[in-house]
């Protein structure tokens, strides 16, 4: 069916770029904490309503996951756009810089949104794209990377929106914003025709140009996912990596400030080289590290990449306590974090493709990325927490000695396999009982 006439699958680019550039928005909390922080926030306060969004996100979506065949991928992209839209601007309308209000507008109600309409793209993409699934997954969710360097710079250097009209008008014009790019984007969200696939590709047994097989022997239902071991060493690697970067991105304007600081920078001057540290550096190379580190996924392989990815995570972050208080070595140190956090949601979506089948990565996926929710609860709030009490460094340590334990992890996945069945005690009966049904 390679040949039925279908619209241009290019469209579901386009249409992935412009949802995620929207979901990204939990990306900008940090632009915010400053101003909340100026209204009597404590900086574990900050990092609660970011923690709680990431919880939310992935939570909610485990539930869209199991709701993407039934509801479908326009549908439920759509349903989480209005839910984000809606979440940003109620905020804005009852409580600009209230504790509470903040939590659950923000936190819980735009995380539902993300969570809702995050693994769309993802899910839709590996369908018209089993060619390329590293390239076309990093192309879908660079946009959530690049967004961050959006919506803080309109807040903040670009635009001067919180300067000029208040955070509660921000939050409501954000909300708009993200509710029409999702809408928008949802449009070309559909899955390919039943048994389509693109010209020349084979589905047997599909390989890059380095023969590292990249099609899993069978497609695992969640359930039988879940009974793997090799489910749990993935999600933990995603853990560790994933509350890292989290961390790291909820303390990449405050830290740095205090460290540049110290050094004798202005406080002026230390709050815009930090700005542009996780605006411009972090930022881009977060868009970007999603899609070189998919398509080099491509190339060496998915678990390859992941060792190589967080083993330089953990390093830079662990070094990072020493970059911090210097410009040029910040700059570096927040483009090597950006860049191995954004591979993250290359990487891992692939792996469980990968290892687990693509046709129900849809519903696979979001029990994966529930590490990104638990190592958004720790990472955050475990930095907060130091911040409180003025050792920024002891958790960057933590957090790069965990990821660094990640990638001793990765190391032990191997391919699933799927289970006899109760019947059938060893594979030497399989060959028999084949025998006997064609009669040989």
């Amino acid at each position: 069916m390679n040949d039925q006439k279908v619209f241009n699958r290019g469209f579901v680019i386009l249409g992935a770029i412009l949802i995620q550039l929207a979901l990204g928005a939990i990306y900008a909390w940090s632009v915010f904490t400053p101003s909340l922080k100026n209204a009597g926030w404590s900086s574990e306060n900050t990092q609660w309503v970011f923690s709680a969004g990431l919880a939310s996100f992935a939570l909610f979506m485990v539930f869209a996951g199991k709701k993407l065949t039934s509801w479908g991928p326009q549908k439920l992209s759509w349903i989480g756009g209005i839910i984000l839209g809606l979440g940003y601007m109620l905020a804005g309308v009852f409580g600009g810089d209230n504790f509470i209000t903040l939590l659950i507008l923000i936190g819980i109600v735009g995380g539902m949104g993300i969570g809702f309409a995050y693994v769309v793209p993802i899910a839709v993409g590996m369908r018209w794209f089993p060619d390329k699934k590293g390239m076309i997954t990093g192309l879908a969710v660079a946009g959530f990377g690049f967004g961050a360097m959006l919506w803080v710079k309109l807040a903040g250097s670009w635009g001067h929106l919180i300067e000029n009209m208040g955070l509660s008008a921000t939050f409501i014009i954000y909300g708009i914003a993200f509710a029409a790019m999702v809408i928008i984007g949802g449009v070309w969200m559909k899955f390919p025709p039943a048994g389509w696939k693109p010209k020349d590709f084979e589905t047997d047994g599909a390989t890059t140009s380095k023969n590292i097989k990249t099609t899993a022997a069978k497609d695992f239902s969640s359930e039988e996912m879940l009974s793997k071991i090799q489910f749990y060493l993935i999600f933990l690697t995603f853990v560790f990596s994933a509350g890292a970067g989290l961390m790291s991105i909820g303390l990449m304007k405050l830290y740095p400030m205090q460290a540049l600081m110290e050094s004798g920078i202005s406080e002026t001057a230390a709050s815009a080289i930090a700005g542009t540290a996780m605006a411009v550096f972090f930022s881009l190379a977060n868009g970007l590290g999603r899609i070189l580190w998919g398509i080099i996924s491509d190339k060496i392989g998915r678990k390859l990449s992941i060792i190589l990815m967080t083993g330089i995570q953990g390093i830079t972050v662990i070094l990072f306590t020493f970059m911090a208080g210097n410009e040029i070595l910040l700059y570096l140190g927040a483009t090597l974090i950006g860049f191995n956090f954004g591979g993250n949601f290359a990487l891992f979506p692939t792996i469980t493709a990968d290892t687990f089948g693509a046709k129900n990565v849809g519903q696979n996926y979001p029990f994966v990325f529930l590490a990104y929710g638990v190592g958004g609860i720790f990472g955050p709030i475990l930095g907060g927490r130091m911040g409180d009490l003025n050792n920024f460094s002891l958790a960057f340590t933590i957090s790069g000695i965990a990821v660094l334990i990640g990638t001793l992890l990765i190391l032990f996945v191997k391919p699933a396999k799927q289970k006899l069945p109760e019947t059938v005690q060893n594979p030497q009966d399989v060959i028999q009982a084949n025998v006997a049904v064609k009669g040989i």
